[in-house]
């Protein structure tokens, strides 16, 4: 998680935006079971009467209130009303309205009692003495007729009996003795009126809800977008700047699957967090809160549903876990097996091994669907397992609720409100387990791409690059090897061991040896693509290590043995090698490197495409439009690795007789297999296990170099071995 917050660093302004607006859906979410509750038990249960305290009340009711109280609070409620002159009403009784100033907090407790004395009075005198047919609309004058010790002793069993019954139930007794002055006064019903209110109050805050719950969305998809975009740039900036030691450590298959499908589980796994770590635990405690207030009662019931969700999502993650650790392994295994099927497919139909291949891409494939085919069947368990426990925990609370509603104990929008509570905690731990189960896989995905951003390349520039030193053009690219010895990482032998030798501007210089002398790793020393073991590598008297990669490699036209393409057009690829390429040089490398024939006759010229790695274009033709690439930018030492070999033999001689005219200021390096490509260069190095065997011209060497011998004569006929020199280089 560390290193999550720390590549989340850049966007921490935009993520505290996001979770001030997590806590503001939380808190207007939270809010909605509450409205939900007052409609049902205010709107519609007590007809919009929110208060035990009436505004309005008749002269006669608010003395047979009084007569019910002690007579101190009798003289509270009596100072707390004023006549009201001019009323609306239909009653021709006189009517009080409550004082703006009224002491409601000290009246509120006595005077619900009162009212809930006078509804019991009525009861109780029915069922005591027949009178069922008591008028309801004023429960006071059953006491009222008593006689006065009748009458006590009616008021003290009244309170006794009322002692047992739960405030709750006094107040809604209270309300609906209001309700019923209200509907004796002829007031109109406050029922619609407060329904509307309510309503139009629930609608704004679930607008606000919605208006935070899309901006949530908007700006977490901005830092995931973003987060994903950074580490794709810094993921590829690293890769490129990797040599091959570090490309072979990882593969290519496995940097691809980084590079995409990793970097996408961390972006789901960045919105999935925004949207849960804080959304989710302020919804549990605070519908914790909310449901206790509520009916603390009932409060085991939510323990229940959040253990049995717990104890679901536990198993859950047991059982699913070690697929989820697997699966970006899995992946990457069928990006190497299609990306080998895919490069290696004219071999596969020259070799006819199609269907082992097949069966190599299906055991590969197989294992990659049965381990998603596990976790999603695991997955989809789990849903309908989660609809039966929330299914479950309903049943429970209708249950549990109805026998305390049924006792006075709560009311049905108390019942409901709590419903909606517990849906939201048990929601709340269900979204957080789904991310516990989620994470591990994100992480794992974060920490390969960390891997790659962790390996530092073995090839870096110094802290304290030098400079090439300015010479004048003629002798500018002198290339010195003293006492050089490589040997690659992990290997037990080194490649090369004590080459010195020099080569000079104006001069060509050639490589040649049997297979696996070395001869490619030498060429490769020259632009740095490997460190020297020992000894040291010069260029006008600067060691390649002391001076910047960029700046080293801008000097030299490097032409690699595997001629490789862009995908683009001609004019793109020659001028690869830098903006300020002009079209007369493109032109002029292109004439030098035998490609201005076939460009020429192709109707869009140097704007005609060229596919992926240029298999739409024939070998030799790739190979001279890769020679002009390298040509293109003038530069002081040009590196030819075996790069004639596609070329017939007329094509060969014409562009070695253009390159000895247009390097006539050049170093030129060139490894080679045929001996008739290097017999005309100044200076011929004969390698043999990775030592030198022989240096000089073709002349020199046919008569001291044996090892040179043997390739010449099996190469060349006695005319071509002892005619006159050749001069085509």
């Amino acid at each position: 998680m560390r290193i999550l917050l720390r590549h989340l660093r850049p966007f921490w302004p935009i993520v505290l935006v996001v979770l001030a607006l997590l806590a503001a859906q939380a808190m207007l979410e939270l809010e909605l079971p509450a409205y939900t509750s007052d409609i049902v038990d205010v709107g519609i249960t007590q007809s919009g009467v929110t208060t035990t305290i009436p505004e309005v009340i008749r002269q006669s009711a608010l003395d047979d209130l009084a007569s019910l109280m002690p007579s101190a609070e009798a003289g509270i409620l009596l100072d707390s009303y004023e006549p009201y002159p001019g009323h609306p009403y239909t009653t021709s009784e006189p009517i009080l309205r409550l004082k703006p100033d009224a002491d409601t907090a000290a009246l509120r407790e006595p005077l619900s009692m009162a009212m809930a004395i006078g509804a019991m009075s009525t009861q109780l005198a029915g069922g005591s003495s027949g009178e069922a047919d008591a008028p309801q609309s004023n429960p006071f004058g059953v006491l009222r007729a008593m006689p006065e010790l009748l009458r006590s002793a009616m008021i003290n069993q009244i309170r006794q009996r009322l002692s047992a019954v739960p405030e709750s139930q006094i107040s809604q007794i209270a309300i609906t003795a209001v309700k019923a002055e209200y509907d004796a006064i002829g007031a109109p019903s406050k029922q619609v009126g407060y329904i509307a209110y309510a309503g139009l109050k629930m609608l704004a805050i679930a607008l606000l809800g919605a208006a935070a719950s899309i901006g949530v969305g908007y700006f977490s998809s901005r830092i995931a977008a973003g987060l994903g975009k950074t580490l794709r740039k810094r993921t590829f900036e690293r890769v490129v700047s990797y040599g091959s030691q570090e490309i072979g450590r990882f593969s290519t298959a496995s940097l691809i699957t980084r590079c995409t499908n990793d970097i996408q589980q961390i972006q789901q796994m960045v919105v999935m967090l925004l949207r849960t770590l804080v959304f989710s635990p302020i919804m549990a405690v605070g519908g914790l809160l909310k449901a206790l207030g509520t009916n603390m009662s009932m409060a085991w019931v939510i323990a229940v549903g959040v253990l049995a969700v717990m104890t679901l999502v536990g198993a859950l993650m047991i059982v699913a876990m070690p697929k989820f650790t697997i699966m970006q392994k899995l992946v990457d295994r069928i990006n190497l097996v299609v990306r080998e099927l895919l490069t290696g497919m004219q071999v596969i139909r020259a070799f006819s091994t199609q269907k082992r291949e097949q069966e190599r891409f299906e055991d590969a494939n197989q294992k990659l669907t049965r381990n998603a085919l596990f976790i999603n069947r695991a997955m989809s368990m789990m849903f309908p397992m989660m609809s039966l426990l929330m299914s479950g925990t309903m049943v429970l609370i209708i249950w549990v609720g109805a026998r305390s509603i049924d006792a006075g104990a709560m009311q049905v929008g108390e019942m409901m409100a709590f419903m909606q509570y517990a849906m939201q905690i048990i929601m709340s731990f269900l979204m957080l387990s789904m991310l516990s189960v989620m994470l591990p896989r994100a992480l794992v995905s974060l920490g390969r791409i960390q891997e790659v951003l962790d390996v530092e390349p073995a090839l870096s520039d110094p802290a304290r690059p030098r400079l090439f030193p300015y010479m004048p053009e003629p002798i500018r690219g002198t290339v010195r090897f003293d006492e050089v010895a490589f040997q690659y990482p992990g290997s037990e032998m080194p490649v090369l061991s004590g080459i010195s030798f020099e080569a000079r501007p104006g001069t060509t210089t050639a490589f040649i040896g049997s297979t696996g002398s070395g001869k490619t790793t030498l060429i490769n020393l020259v632009p740095r693509f490997f460190d020297v073991t020992s000894g040291s590598i010069t260029i006008d008297g600067v060691d390649t290590r002391e001076v910047t990669q960029r700046d080293l490699r801008s000097r030299i036209g490097f032409v690699p043995q595997k001629a490789l393409l862009f995908s683009g057009d001609i004019e793109g690829n020659i001028k690869y090698g830098g903006r300020e390429i002009s079209d007369a040089d493109m032109e002029r490398a292109a004439r030098i490197a035998q490609a201005i024939d076939f460009i020429e006759e192709n109707p869009d010229k140097y704007q005609a495409q060229i596919t992926q790695g240029g298999d739409n274009v024939s070998g030799g033709q790739r190979q001279r439009l890769a020679i002009a690439r390298a040509l293109a930018g003038n530069p002081d030492i040009i590196v030819f690795d075996d790069s004639f070999s596609a070329l017939d033999f007329r094509t060969d001689a014409r562009l070695r007789a253009a390159l000895k005219e247009y390097t006539a200021d050049a170093t030129v390096l060139i490894v080679a297999q045929r001996v008739s490509t290097i017999m005309g260069a100044d200076q011929i190095i004969v390698l043999d296990e990775g030592r030198i065997v022989g240096r000089g011209t073709h002349r020199e060497l046919m008569k001291t170099c044996p090892v040179y011998q043997d390739i010449a004569r099996t190469q060349l006929s006695q005319e071509e071995l002892f005619g006159s020199e050749a001069t085509s280089v």
